[in-house]
């Protein structure tokens, strides 16, 4: 799996788009786990991904998805590119779902022609399988991904297996999340010692909610593997400032209409919680099984580890019982670890990074050229050098039906947020007073220099591509301290 080959510092940033490299002079194995809807939260209870991953690589604390929205934020991942510009706009067709990506130019065709053998094991975006469910997208030597309809499906699913569809039962053994721990460590088993490095994606689908439902499960909640169901009845919900918020008369429409949560939907959530901190039990301990079978093989010290979720999980902030696609922390804060060679051990970083980053930094590692123009950097310089980074505006999109008609676009800076909703709404918080974006300052006189300068900023963003949406913000002299 591991491969001999020493590469040219300058060939590696030239494939990624950066300027600096602090990537590994060999090819290492790549291996990328993606949870489905996880908070930052729930890390707590993953003790082998603490173990494994945080105590012996590098967390970066302020990550953030572009688009809180599976199949957006997965195509991100796969181009390196905000959604304005890789077309996914939605999970649903026309304006998203599988077929709205090309996937001629994807990180596994760059991969795969820079000498990766690439393998896929899980879910993969919205709507795959609908059209032709024996398909195999450009860029994998191996296929083992769910088909819709049955990708939010812990039971009774069907995988498409290198073109072989294979349906799985409600037995304990076709457990999702068990099944694709199993496949991927096959999968490290087999490739091990071969010519071509390994790049290996492996989406859980846990925490998201699925089924099958029962009358023990009410919908909308994920399911557990039974040896771990009731772990944690009797957790206490989280409830952050932000809960249940009080006045929410300063929000967009969408956030004032609804009423407070009463005591049953609090209950629900809290169920719901529950849940899903157990069914992570099952993911935590395949992330055990696949790094022990890279350890076993030999290939553990050659592989670049990442673990992230595709976006995060309201759960009960401002009065939104369950979600995402908002612009709120909860749903746009995601985990993301990196461990592997090249990687300092220990250390949490405080620059702020997105998704867009992911693609770059996995072609930089590679030595792979990517085939379109990415809008994200490479997170090498980060790792090499921990210390504190140059402000950096991170954009937000959310859903709609083409880039003119997004409901909400905003800027992101280490200190303020700030949106524009289609509707007319704006938003703007002081992330540094108001971390849990209690108190729109829109409409406050005070702010008026500041939400002028962001709203070019703005502007800047929502049209940016590639080297613009790196650079450094322009500030006048009435810019707001990042």
């Amino acid at each position: 799996m591991s491969i001999v080959l020493v590469l040219a510092v300058a060939a590696a940033c030239a494939g990624a788009g950066s300027t600096t490299s602090a990537a590994p002079v060999s090819r290492p194995n790549i291996v990328v786990l993606m949870t489905d809807d996880q908070t930052v939260e729930s890390m707590r209870v993953m003790h082998n991904v603490k173990r494994l991953l945080v105590d012996r690589g590098a967390s970066f604390e302020n990550s953030f998805v572009s688009f809180p929205l599976c199949c957006p934020s997965r195509a991100t991942f796969l181009t390196g590119q905000y959604a304005h510009n890789h077309g996914v706009l939605s999970n649903l067709p026309p304006a998203g779902g599988y077929e709205a990506l090309d996937g001629s130019s994807t990180l596994p065709v760059w991969l795969r022609r820079a000498g990766y053998a690439t393998a896929h094991v899980g879910k993969y975006l919205n709507g795959y399988g609908e059209r032709s469910p024996t398909e195999i997208p450009p860029g994998w030597s191996e296929w083992h991904a769910s088909v819709d309809p049955t990708s939010y499906r812990y039971y009774d699913y069907t995988l498409n297996e290198n073109g072989r569809l294979v349906k799985y039962g409600r037995d304990r053994a076709s457990y999702k999340t068990d099944v694709y721990a199993e496949t991927a460590v096959d999968i490290i088993r087999r490739r091990a010692g071969g010519e071509a490095p390994l790049f290996l994606s492996v989406a859980f689908l846990a925490p998201h909610a699925g089924g099958p439902y029962g009358d023990d499960r009410p919908p909308g909640t994920a399911l557990p593997a039974s040896r771990h169901r009731g772990r944690f009845a009797t957790e206490p919900l989280p409830k952050p400032p932000s809960f249940n918020e009080a006045d929410v008369s300063d929000k967009p429409g969408g956030v004032r209409i609804r009423p407070r949560l009463d005591r049953n939907a609090v209950a629900q959530v809290t169920e719901g919680y529950r849940l899903r901190l157990e069914s992570l039990l099952a993911v935590d301990e395949a992330v055990a099984r696949i790094v022990d079978a890279l350890e076993r093989t030999g290939e553990l010290d050659n592989t670049l580890i990442v673990f992230t979720s595709d976006n995060g999980f309201l759960q009960g902030e401002h009065r939104i019982p369950t979600g995402k696609v908002a612009l709120y922390e909860p749903s746009t804060r995601v985990p993301l670890v990196v461990r592997g060679p090249g990687v300092p051990a220990g250390v949490r970083l405080r620059q702020e990074v997105a998704n867009i980053d992911l693609a770059p930094t996995i072609a930089e590692a590679a030595g792979a050229r990517a085939g379109l123009v990415m809008d994200g950097e490479s997170l090498w310089p980060f790792l090499r050098d921990p210390g504190p980074s140059r402000p950096r505006d991170l954009l937000h999109e959310g859903p709609g039906t083409a880039p003119s008609v997004l409901q909400f676009t905003a800027v992101r800076t280490p200190r303020w947020l700030y949106a524009r909703h289609f509707s007319g709404a704006v938003e703007l918080y002081d992330l540094s007073r108001d971390p849990d974006e209690l108190t729109n300052l829109a409409a406050d006189p005070a702010t008026a220099a500041i939400r002028a300068e962001l709203d070019k900023r703005l502007d800047a963003l929502r049209s940016c591509a590639g080297e613009t949406c790196r650079g450094e913000p322009r500030r006048s002299r009435t810019a707001p301290r990042s």
